[in-house]
């Protein structure tokens, strides 16, 4: 059987074709913000899971400072 690869950029324009779709005529707002803090938050959570929460290994491997890896993870209550 022949494995098919999913980019995650396809998984987010389905997301919000579908998001589009279902708002129905619907004004919407801040659209970008959202998109951030729905990927943002999995991102760090998964990441941070992967480096057993080692934040230097975290942040080295996300390619940010780890201070703004800090900052990230108190927003988002994960540490």
């Amino acid at each position: 059987m022949k494995e098919r690869k999913v980019l995650l950029s396809t998984c987010v324009k389905n997301s919000l074709e579908r998001y589009f779709h279902d708002l129905n005529g619907e004004k919407t707002t801040d659209v970008y913000d959202m998109v951030m803090t729905e990927v943002e938050r999995p991102l760090l959570e998964i990441v941070m899971r992967h480096v057993k929460s080692n934040q230097c290994r975290a942040a080295e491997l996300l390619g940010i400072n780890r201070n703004t890896l800090r900052k990230k993870l108190k927003q988002y209550k994960l540490n």
